[in-house]
């Protein structure tokens, strides 16, 4: 691909065993821009039989990069988060390319997600076991821990790079080789990954890439039981499917799903302050997030003057084409998006909502939604209900803090939430009660690689991040030692 300082990085052939290859079907994926809707190029259309050259690999790697002693894992690992750091700026290019967002926001997912690489480098060193005081004489029980296995991990298009390396980091540390399946429409990144791990010295077959036919890729990791772990970024909907497949073989799993974020802004709140973190929060990637707020609450004595300021700060946000600097909200992944958020609006509008902001597709080419706010809206409203994944924002009033409450736990997801206020005892009171893995209060920075990221209901299962992100990756092992003469 032209305009990048290193061209090695772009491929349009897949990662098994150490080598570049083509599906074995010579079938290929389309990859375009979502901000032109031009051809960047094309990968592998790849299915079960290359699936399980991508297991055969990992297998046959397994064994070794266990036993490799961990200093020279961490080693590697280190060498390939420094290339990464080095490269930065091209693999900013290419997120932005086939994802849409700005420059800026892709040099934050790389730094941001890079960052876990390190982590579990550092906290592979901690990873302890124990001697249990015993009952029994002469006899000592111990604990340790290894690596569950080969691990197959999917990843969305929204982070191409990120969810990669929050899930590779710590299953690599530990000692797993992985297969990675990244989203279609955003391949080119993660391949680039690939490529520095192979410059890194990771050994042939202990980190995999294999793009293609998702349905017919993942059947053939979760019935396969060498595969001991399936860990998943992306909609509820196919971490379900993920489940269900994956149960047949008892396999390991993790699961960061579908969200659908309140923002509560209580009258006490700091307004100014919460209309910059929401506005923060809510746009980054074209609100293509899980944690993206879906639905703003704000309590009826400030509520008039919040939507005021909230779309005075939201009418300043610049859209375009993510490689222009001066860009703050570039196009949303597909056309189909575009007609999905459409809709959404629509369907508010028929139920009594008001566009205040926005309301639009965009004219011209790629898959633009104009920042989109809708105000007054109700609990039977989709916008509501549903994980919005765009520039689209739903406001409604409440009264009290049990109103509050009410509405922003009515939904099956359990991922992330926010809220503002100055109250100390309101602080303590809300954040116990939000049925939420994650809360920000006055904040809207969550997610950072020394925390537990993750959801609850129907948000996932597992944690990533924090001093638990290698316990998902690993087996607790327990022997009792007799016959000590103590």
């Amino acid at each position: 691909m032209d305009k990048l300082n290193n061209p090695s990085l772009f491929h349009e052939k897949c990662y098994i065993n150490g080598s570049w290859c083509d599906a074995k079907s010579g079938e290929v994926i389309r990859v375009t821009n979502p901000a032109t809707d031009a051809l960047l190029g094309t990968v592998p259309c790849c299915g079960e039989e290359d699936a399980a050259l991508a297991i055969e690999a990992a297998e046959a790697a397994r064994d070794g990069w266990r036993k490799t002693p961990l200093q020279e894992r961490c080693r590697i690992l280190m060498r390939w988060h420094d290339l990464i750091e080095a490269n930065r700026e091209d693999i900013a290019r290419l997120i932005t390319l086939e994802n849409g967002k700005s420059l800026a926001d892709a040099r934050g997912e790389i730094t941001q997600n890079n960052a876990h690489v390190k982590w579990c480098v550092e906290e592979a060193r901690r990873l302890y076991g124990a001697t249990i005081p015993s009952v029994i004489p002469n006899a000592r029980p111990i604990t340790w821990f290894e690596p569950v296995g080969t691990v197959f991990a999917v990843t969305p298009w929204n982070f191409p790079m990120g969810m990669i390396l929050r899930k590779a980091g710590p299953a690599l540390a530990v000692g797993c080789p992985i297969i990675v399946k990244p989203a279609s429409a955003t391949p080119f990144a993660a391949l680039a990954l690939a490529q520095l791990a192979d410059e890194a010295g990771m050994p042939k077959g202990v980190f995999n890439m294999i793009t293609g036919n998702a349905g017919e890729i993942a059947k053939a990791a979760c019935s396969d039981f060498r595969v001991r772990k399936v860990t998943f970024t992306g909609s509820t909907e196919v971490g379900k499917i993920l489940l269900e497949n994956s149960a047949k073989t008892v396999k390991r799993t993790s699961m960061e799903l579908g969200g659908n974020a309140p923002a509560i802004v209580f009258a006490d709140a700091d307004l100014d302050l919460a209309v910059n973190c929401i506005t923060n929060i809510k746009f980054r990637c074209s609100g293509q997030t899980c944690i993206s707020v879906n639905r703003i609450l704000v309590q009826r004595p400030v509520y008039e003057d919040f939507v005021g300021r909230f779309m005075e700060r939201v009418a300043g946000l610049r859209v375009g084409n993510g490689l222009d600097p001066e860009t703050n909200v570039g196009p949303v992944i597909s056309h189909k998006a575009v007609d999905f958020l459409q809709d959404l609006v629509l369907d508010a509008e028929e139920k009594g909502a008001t566009v205040c902001l926005g309301g639009k597709a965009l004219p011209g080419k790629g898959s633009f939604f104009a920042p989109t706010i809708v105000r007054d809206t109700t609990r039977d409203m989709r916008l509501f209900r549903e994980e919005i994944f765009g520039p689209l924002v739903g406001i409604m009033p409440f009264d009290t803090e049990e109103e509050a409450l009410s509405l922003a736990n009515d939904t099956r997801y359990g991922l992330a939430s926010y809220f503002f206020t100055r109250d100390l005892g309101r602080t303590f009171r809300v954040m116990e009660e939000l049925q939420y893995g994650m809360v920000a209060i006055n904040e809207s920075t969550l997610s950072i690689a020394e925390i537990p990221f993750g959801g609850v209901k129907e948000s996932g299962l597992g944690r990533e991040g924090g001093r638990h992100a290698l316990l998902e990756y690993v087996d607790e092992k327990y022997a009792m030692i007799g016959g000590l003469g103590c």
